[in-house]
């Protein structure tokens, strides 16, 4: 069996620049190496036909521990709900006020670099509180 070395998780949008600003500042990630022959990726994006300029961008954990991020536009606005999103992980093992302290912190945080809080979604029986986020073009995420 084929075992799996990366993962890639992919956003349409319709300015893949802007959400790769919003999650490389939201996880500390960083762009990807420029391709061989260019000084920088402006001046790979100049490269491209007119029509294609602004359509993609990418970035990735420092550590090459976490999934890359590819960005690329889509003509189409954002309609429905994701059927796939982030967990940004914040409170792992914190519980109760503590955790909800911790979420509405990084929640402040996010909301400065463009996101948009939604609504926490309070602890129960089985899970732990979350909060369910926008990032700067309405992809939805949880701070978990």
């Amino acid at each position: 069996m084929t075992r799996v070395k990366q993962v890639q998780v992919t956003f349409d949008c319709a300015d893949p620049r802007a959400v790769s600003e919003f999650w490389k500042a939201a996880l500390g990630y960083v762009d990807p190496p420029v391709p061989p022959g260019f000084d920088s990726w402006d001046a790979f994006d100049a490269s491209l036909p007119e029509n294609r300029r602004g359509s993609m961008s990418a970035c990735q954990d420092p550590d090459e521990i976490g999934p890359r991020l590819f960005f690329q536009r889509v003509p189409e606005p954002k309609s429905v709900k994701n059927r796939v999103h982030l967990d940004v992980r914040v409170g792992t093992g914190l519980r109760g006020d503590e955790r909800v302290a911790a979420l509405e912190a990084e929640s402040t945080r996010l909301v400065a670099l463009g996101a948009r809080r939604l609504h926490l979604l309070p602890a129960d029986d089985e899970d732990e509180a979350c909060l369910v986020m926008q990032d700067v073009e309405g992809n939805e995420f949880c701070l978990d």
